[in-house]
């Protein structure tokens, strides 16, 4: 009640901060926080100083005590305590006593009801004494609290409840509330100020108001019997849930119609009565016993609570007089108090004895229909004199604001819904209703008439509200979280809470909503069709919706409503009637008046605006609401003086206090109310003969003498104020900041409502006029015919750039008032810490009225200021603080609209003057300083933009020609320009004219009537040096041309010089700051000479005047190039997306460039489908590719690689048919077969031979898949036709001359033959051999390799710098790195980044003979660099396994390709080796032999080391391409070759299988004896699970284990010398588990061995042993094949063939 907590900045917060300490002196405790107490207002008052120890930081009063909160968190209490049993019950005010109990604890706010008090705790705890006989002190059992006791405030919903952190405190006289730290309010005691959802009281326990959960509550005030709260705007709601059509509660509509003169009006400003209890008096109250349910909102304000009926029993019947109460308007609907005086103009329509009323009251007869009779008296009414009377008072009363006629009738309609006066009995109500009723079908009829349905339902064009949903309330979220049940009723309201509309989109909404329809008893109003028909313009508002974004929470929130409840007898609720409010509603005429602080006396109720207002409402019986307007039930101005700026609040029981700003910087206080007598002060309450009270708030004489006033509050008659003394002058400084601050958002918010609203306002709105005589219509031209469209655009742009400004200026001056009130220190200045915002928000709308100002607007504009200002503008010339005398009205709106930016200086001298009261080395100072150099600094700059604008402008005015139109820009400003012949053009001719404009953004030359626009940013100037001539010359480069100018002298060439250079760095980087702008530099730009590039526009690096580096160019056909770029041409890698016009899909390429053509590596996806991967030259497809045709399901897939010339597939490739199941190996030439290839099948038909004209023509030889062979002559595909032989499988065979297809019936001439069965000698000679007529392996794939010799700079293999190589690998790798680093979709690894970091070493560094250590490291360089792709190396091993993959596997997976398969890869090991040796001159040539490496053993051991795995038997000796390169390719290249090997050794390898499973069943000792082990090698025991077992007859699987595993493991190597490796790793094992049993060593003869090694293959059950034996034959390094490891792979090789031929007795 008789306090508040001020601001909306964390209590808590503010608490824990120490004052600022300016100097070593201020800080003591006998200059900050002194308190003052009085009472009245009579010129004999004098304060009395109340003397403590510490600093007060904040008071509350109740009725007859008081408590103090002094720094460090102590508590005192004065005055009376009859709740102090035993202690002393009354001090004086003057000796405060310490509340010991709190001791211990700090706390952090205070607060005090008539007789309780509490106080918060840092840590959010409450403590609550005093009287407690209704619950207000939150502890059950005792009616009086002595000391101060925790409150626990619990939240209920979670298990276990938890405790509420609470940020403050109010208390009224039976009841008290709490505001948590999640913005919710918290009630106990009694009474429906409560806000409670119950009939039971007291309530003991704290609960938490529903009706607020999810809003953000920023503050809380209780007066005696009814409480506030000051609510942050929800954000505006995108969607709107359909509303329902009648109240769920009472069950009227919620939209009524009163007819009025020729139209009707619909109105859905429906209150529900409901919520109101009953007294005695007659008033309302719910049925006794009933708990009403909680549920959702239904009609835009009305309160939540039960869904009781009108007529239901229990009510008492005098509430139906009432049942209009909530749908009059007293007020603007959009919540406009309608103000443009200090008077309040929404009282010259009403009497100052009576409640004005509205429509719509519940009828009380049965029918919903009304007779005629009363349709009409009802009408008789309507034309009484005294309406026209009223309307006539409201027309005259809003003739100020001179508003369009067109809308009048909707301003007042705002005003007075029903515009009639209402009686006291209810009968009028009850017509009215009943006529409503009456005229629905009507009014829904001509709304679909007029099209304007859909208007009424414009808050959402869905449907209704949800079936079964009571009342038709929309579906809402039972017991959903409170943030959405909220989000539904703030859906439900519409936009009347919402306080982010100006004036045009109230006036829009307004429009909306209450559509004026045509009369009962009349035709069609004109000028509603005309209305109708109107286009809607879109509107400005002109309050930021949401506030700044970057402002956060760092300001103070100005977009708040301010809710009320309790009881309303005195009107102290502010909703225009005396009745109760059980739960909190929204005061709607506040919700845009930026409210941020509520106070709350006995019975009268305060808000105080960011504009430094004071609304007042409630009792007004001494005068303590600062006005006598009638009536007293709705929020208005308190009469102050203009100028006076109220900024702390302060309410008692019949008195206000208001600390304000005055002429001067030093705060000055004003009281209105009762005035206490000094002989009444002990006097009972309720004497009156003692008092008198103010007409209006006086000033008390004697604040000056206080010093500088923080903070002021009153309750019961008494007065307090809190002030500091100025002893270094910070505190002074600190006022005057926060005074200038709200005198300067006064003066904005000034100009926004009687400048900029109405100038908009002229260009929604056009006026239609009747003149008395004639009634022809007059009609002003709009705001948009005189300006134009551009310059409409801007003045909108410039409005909501004002709104912005002004919005961020009464946040920061309402964050600068609560700096006063509670902590005075520097660090809480936000304008310091985030002087950005406010720099950000100054520097766009000095541009936007600099734009606005270039383009002429403030010329348009002074027409139709004209018109509207009239000739002698005083208004302007007072806001715009002009003096001079007839000053032309465009120049006064120019010097208006600037006006802002002289603020800046303001800043900056507030600030150096704060500065001052510190120590220069203190931080402080240093922030300061620092602040002031930036405001200052922006202040100048600002000062050049206008005086760019305005030079801008004037040349715009002299300018001529018809290019003003397409060369004058907003943002364009002039910088200079060679009207006096200072800049030439070199070589133009003698008559011709050549003018040189330079911009901020362009360099414009002009001739005689044509122009040329060259853009800055793509503008180098050099000046020509002076030497040789005597021009001063500069030559001016742009991407299409390049000309010289010469200047009239050198001062000139240098000033042209300077200023293009400063204009172009300015266009770039916005400072201008460097003499020459950088030579490269991005920019966008739009080519129209260049044929190749014409109209396509380039946007990216530049290096002078060419585009060199990653950028991007879009052609207007669709073609796009993204990538970069190298004297003005595609060059590296880059993206190139072609539309195809003929399937309206893309063709896109993406890889290397050159020169501007497609040339190096790349992918290109054709729209048909088909996709290239591979090597471009010159825009061609030229090297070693892929192409990939179809899909898998699409008509004829394929796939050929191979080699490329000239876009056409030339050389040796490889193509698969899928479609028809064949692989096509060989030669190519002209995109046809032509040469030797090979064919397979799927069906195993092969084929080797000649190819001519892409057909089999020429000598081939056949094969069928049962060794069917035909060796001859072929002219078709499969189609033999000439001399052959045809052998079968069982070596029977025809030699003649044959003719046919394959497949389908040979014609045959010649003989036949079968061979003698003991003719071997003939049977060899039948014998075919595959791979004679194929293509050689060394001329497979020559353009793969190619390549990789060109990378390394060679022109042909081997013929090249070794040095040069070195180089191009070093850079390709650095080139890829960056490449990768800039697409961020082709990421490298962690893992490829290190190999690449090692792959930067040359180890080619060392000339000499390559020794073992040397051999190794280039080992190690090989397998890296076969790695990673960007190594050229790399990328021939990638390019390689990719082709031998597409060769072998699928169709190309036939056997007999194993011998080209071997031969192929024993061709790469030769050519690679090749490229090695040249890359390391010194490593010996195949066969060659390193020397023995040194004697040291170190190195010995290091380098065998190192070699363990991979050589034999002393590795590294002898060089060979398969010792070094064979560990990186073959296990890239292993399945399709050992495929190969399976498919050629299947038959031999079932045979040995078989035998093997056969074998394996015997037991070990069995087996042993079967292969003939002799017994001394048998083992007598075997380890099993760690402990030796004795082998007996029956033990299986356990002798020679460890041999076995070790030999399985030949089947998870790849490598020859791995699997050689392996065997070895075997003999090892057997000798090993040999010598433990015979315990002395041996040496093994063959016969021995065999036997042993037999019984281990068996047991190892390899699978495919022969392929295993077959790879390791073929490709084994030829200088093991007679050491030690050939002689245990012939030993291998041994048993499998003695395996298979086994046989078992």
């Amino acid at each position: 009640m008789h306090q508040h907590c001020h601001g909306q900045i964390s209590v808590m917060e503010s608490q824990r901060k120490r004052y600022a300490a300016p100097s070593s002196g201020e800080d003591s405790s006998g200059e900050r926080g002194l308190l003052h107490t009085w009472k009245g207002y009579s010129c004999s008052v004098t304060p009395e100083r109340v003397l403590l120890s510490r600093p007060v930081l904040q008071a509350a009063l109740g009725t007859r005590h008081g408590v103090l909160l002094v720094e460090g968190g102590q508590v005192y209490s004065f005055g009376e305590f009859p709740w102090k049993q035993s202690q002393v019950s009354e001090v004086g005010p003057l000796k405060p006593v310490l509340e010991s109990a709190l001791s211990g604890q700090r706390v952090v706010a205070v607060a005090a009801g008539n007789f309780h008090s509490g106080a918060v705790t840092e840590d959010g705890g409450v403590h609550m004494w005093g009287e407690n006989s209704f619950g207000q002190c939150g502890l059950s059992s005792l009616t009086v609290v002595p000391n101060p006791t925790p409150v626990a405030v619990l939240d209920p919903d979670t298990s276990p409840p938890h405790t509420i952190r609470v940020l403050e405190l109010a208390c009224g006289e039976q009841h008290s509330l709490a505001l948590s730290a999640q913005h919710e309010v918290w009630a106990w005691g009694s009474g429906c100020q409560l806000g409670l959802v119950t009939t039971i009281f007291p309530v003991w326990k704290p609960q938490k108001v529903e009706h607020l959960a999810g809003r953000h509550v920023l503050q809380v005030a209780c007066g005696a019997f009814h409480s506030l709260a000051l609510v942050r705007c929800l954000p505006p709601q995108e969607a709107r849930r359909p509303l329902p059509d009648k109240c769920g509660q009472c069950n009227q509509l919620l939209y009524t119609m009163t007819d009025k003169e020729d139209h009707v009006i619909i109105s859905d400003s429906h209150y529900c009565p409901l919520g109101v209890e009953l007294l005695d008096d007659g008033e309302a109250r719910l049925e006794p016993g009933r708990s009403p349910p909680l549920r959702l909102q239904s009609s835009p304000s009305e309160p939540l609570s039960s869904h009781t009926s009108a007529s239901a029993p229990g009510l008492h019947p005098s509430i139906t007089d009432h049942t209009g109460y909530e749908r009059r308007r007293t007020v603007a609907q959009n919540g406009e108090v309608l103000t443009t005086t200090d008077s309040d103009i929404s009282a010259a329509g009403t009497d100052s004895g009576r409640t004005v009323g509205g429509v719509g009251g519940a009828g009380s007869q049965n029918s919903p229909y009304p007779d005629d009779q009363a349709v009409k008296e009802y009408l008789k009414k309507l034309s009484d004199t005294s309406l026209a009377e009223e309307t006539a008072k409201m027309t005259i009363a809003r003739a100020s604001f001179q508003p369009p006629a067109d809308s009048l009738d909707l301003l007042t309609s705002d005003l007075l819904p029903g515009v009639m006066p209402v009686t006291t009995s209810s009968a009028l109500n009850s017509l009215v209703s009943s006529c409503a009723s009456a005229v629905a079908e009507r009014v829904v009829s001509t709304c679909e008439a007029l099209s304007l349905k859909k208007r009424i339902n414009c808050y959402n064009p869905g449907v209704g509200g949800v079936a079964g949903a009571p009342g038709g309330v929309p579906g809402g979220f039972p017991g959903g979280p409170a943030e959405e049940r909220v989000r539904l009723e703030e859906s439900m309201q519409g936009k009347k809470s919402c306080s982010t509309g100006d004036i045009r989109e109230e006036e829009a909404e307004g429009l909306s909503r209450r559509l004026s329809l045509p009369g009962l008893l009349s035709q069609v109003s004109p000028r509603l069709l005309r209305r109708a028909s109107r286009p809607k313009v879109r509107a400005v508002p002109l309050t930021p919706v949401g506030g700044l974004p970057e402002a956060g929470e760092l300001l103070p929130s100005l977009q708040t409503e301010v809710w009320s409840w309790g009881r309303g007898e005195e009107g102290q609720l502010g909703h225009g009637d005396n009745l109760p409010r059980l739960q909190p509603l929204c005061i709607k005429c506040l919700s845009s008046k930026e409210v941020v602080l509520v106070a709350a006396g006995a019975h009268h109720s305060l808000a105080l605006t960011a504009q430094s207002q004071v609304f007042s409402w409630g009792s007004n019986s001494s005068g303590q609401l600062g006005h006598m307007a009638c009536p007293t039930t709705i929020p208005r101005l308190a009469k102050l003086s203009e100028g006076i700026r109220v900024w702390d609040v302060g309410a008692g029981a019949q008195h206000t206090l208001l600390l304000a700003d005055g002429d001067c910087y030093q705060p000055i206080l004003y009281y209105s109310g009762q005035q206490v007598r000094e002989a009444a002060q002990d006097a009972p309450q309720d004497q009156t003969e003692g008092y008198s009270y103010t007409q209006q708030p006086v000033l008390l004489p004697f604040c000056m003498n206080l010093g500088y006033v923080s903070g002021v509050f009153a309750g019961g008659q008494s007065c307090v104020a809190l002030a500091d003394r100025n002893v270094t002058g910070f505190i002074a400084s600190l006022h005057e900041l926060a005074a200038a601050e709200r005198k300067f958002y006064c003066k904005l918010s000034s100009v926004k409502n009687h400048i900029l609203r109405p100038l908009l306002d002229l260009g929604e709105n056009y006026c239609s006029r009747y003149s008395s005589a004639g009634q022809r219509p007059w009609v002003r031209e709009s705001l948009g015919t005189a300006l134009g469209p551009a310059s409409t655009v801007l003045l909108q742009s410039l409005a909501r750039c004002y709104s912005r400004l002004c919005h961020l200026t009464g946040q920061h001056s309402a964050s600068l008032t609560a700096n006063l009130r509670r902590r005075r220190e520097v660090k809480s200045l936000v304008m310091l810490e985030h002087a950005s915002i406010f720099l950000d928000t100054y520097n766009e709308y000095c541009c936007s009225v600099g734009n606005f100002l270039v383009m002429g607007g403030f010329h348009a504009l002074a027409k139709p200021s004209l018109d509207f200002f009239g000739k002698c503008p005083e208004l302007l010339q007072r806001l715009a603080e002009s003096s001079e005398e007839n000053i032309p009205l465009s120049d006064l709106l120019v010097a208006l609209f600037y006006l802002p930016m002289r603020h800046l200086h303001e800043y900056g001298r507030l600030l150096l003057k704060l500065g001052t009261c510190f120590e220069v080395s203190s931080v402080d100072y240093q922030q300061l300083q620092d602040g002031c150099s930036k405001f200052e600094a922006l202040a100048l700059h600002l000062k050049r933009r206008r005086k760019e604008a305005e030079y801008t402008y004037q040349f715009w005015k002299s300018f001529p020609g018809k290019m003003t139109d397409s060369l004058r820009k907003p943002p364009r400003r002039l910088i200079c320009e060679s009207s006096n012949k200072a800049l030439t053009l070199q070589n133009s001719g003698r008559f011709s004219v050549n003018w040189f404009i330079l911009f901020n953004d362009a360099l414009v030359h002009a001739q005689f009537s044509t122009h040329h626009v060259f853009p800055l940013a793509t503008l180098w100037v050099e000046p020509i040096p002076e030497e040789n001539t005597d021009l001063y010359g500069l030559k001016v480069i742009s991407p299409e041309e390049t000309f010289t100018l010469l200047a009239c002298s050198s001062m000139e060439k240098a000033k042209w010089l300077r200023s293009i250079n400063q204009a172009v760095d300015q266009a770039m980087s916005g400072a201008g700051q460097r003499a020459e702008p950088p030579i490269s530099r991005t920019a966008s730009y739009t080519f129209y000479k260049d044929s190749r590039l014409k109209e396509a526009t380039y946007e990216g690096r530049w290096l002078a005047g060419k585009p060199n580096g990653r950028g991007m160019v879009k052609w207007l056909d669709g073609r796009i190039y993204t990538g970069t770029f190298k004297n003005g041409l595609e060059d590296g890698f880059g993206d190139y997306v072609m539309p195809s016009k003929t399937l309206n899909l893309n063709d896109h390429y993406q890889g290397h460039w050159k020169e501007g053509k497609m040339h190096g590596i790349g992918t290109y996806k054709y729209a048909t489908g088909e996709l290239y991967e591979g090597s471009f030259q010159d825009n061609m497809r030229h090297g070693h590719g892929m192409l990939r045709s179809g899909t898998l399901n699409s008509s004829s897939p394929s796939v050929f690689i191979g080699q490329w010339v000239h876009d056409k597939k030339t050389g040796y490739g490889v193509f698969d048919d899928i479609t028809r199941g064949e692989k096509y190996m060989g030669m190519w030439q002209d995109d046809q077969r032509q040469g030797t290839g090979v064919i397979v099948t799927q069906f195993g038909l092969y084929y080797e031979g000649a190819f001519n004209n892409n057909k089999m023509q020429g000598t081939g030889v056949l094969l069928s898949e049962d060794n069917t062979t035909y060796e001859g002559e072929f002219s078709e595909d499969w189609t033999l036709n000439g001399k052959g032989v045809l052998t079968m499988a069982n070596g029977d065979y025809f030699e003649g001359t044959f003719t046919g297809e394959w497949g389908s019936g040979l014609k045959v001439t010649g003989s036949f033959f079968k061979p003698n069965l003991y003719d071997s000698d003939g049977d060899k000679g039948r014998a075919v051999k595959l791979g004679r007529l194929a293509v050689r392996p060394e001329q497979k794939w020559r353009a793969v390799f190619e390549e990789c010799w060109m990378r390394l700079g060679c022109e042909a293999p081997g013929q090249g710098e070794n040095q040069r190589a070195w180089e191009n690998i070093a850079v390709a790798l650095t080139t890829s790195r960056r490449l990768h680093r800039d697409c961020p979709e082709m990421n490298l690894s962690q893992s490829h980044n290190i190999t690449l970091e090692s792959l930067e070493f040359n180890p080619q560094q060392h000339v000499g003979p390559v020794t073992m250590e040397r051999y190794d490291r280039i080992r190690h360089y090989l397998i890296k660099a076969c790695d990673t792709p960007l190594h050229p190396l790399g990328r021939l091993m990638e390019t390689l396994v990719a082709v031998y993959r597409m060769t072998y596997v699928g169709v190309g997976a036939n056997r007999r390709l194993l011998l080209q398969a071997v031969n192929e890869i024993m061709s790469y090991l030769a050519r690679i080796f090749q490229l090695v040796r040249f890359l390391f001159p010194d490593l010996p040539e195949e066969g060659g032999v390193i020397p023995e490496p040194s004697s040291d053993p170190q190195d010995k051991k290091d380098s065998n080391c190192a070699d363990t795995q991979l050589e034999s038997p002393k590795p590294g000796r002898v060089v060979s391409s398969s010792s070094l390169l064979l560990p990186v390719l073959l296990p890239r290249l292993y399945p399709p070759l050992f495929t190969l090997y399976a498919l050629e050794k299947e038959r031999e390898d079932d045979v040995y299988w078989e035998c093997v499973l056969r074998l394996n069943k015997q037991p070990d000792m069995a087996l042993l004896a079967f292969l003939g082990v002799q017994h001394k090698f048998w083992p007598v025991s075997v380890p099993v699970l760690g402990e030796r077992t004795e082998v007996v007859s029956s033990t299986k699987d356990a002798c020679f284990a460890s041999a076995t595993e070790t030999l399985q493991q030949i089947s998870t190597t790849f490598t020859p010398s791995d699997k050689l490796q392996v065997i070895q790793l075997t003999f090892e094992e057997i000798t090993k588990e040999v010598v433990s049993s015979l315990e002395n060593s041996f040496l093994w003869s063959m016969d021995d061995l065999f036997p042993v090694f037999l019984y281990v293959v068996l047991r190892a059950r390899i699978r495919n042993l022969g392929s295993e034996v077959s790879l390791i034959e073929d490709l084994m390094d030829p200088c093991v094949q007679h050491g030690e490891h050939g002689i245990m792979f012939t030993t291998l090789k041994a048993c499998y063939y003695q395996i298979q031929h086994e046989k078992t007795t």
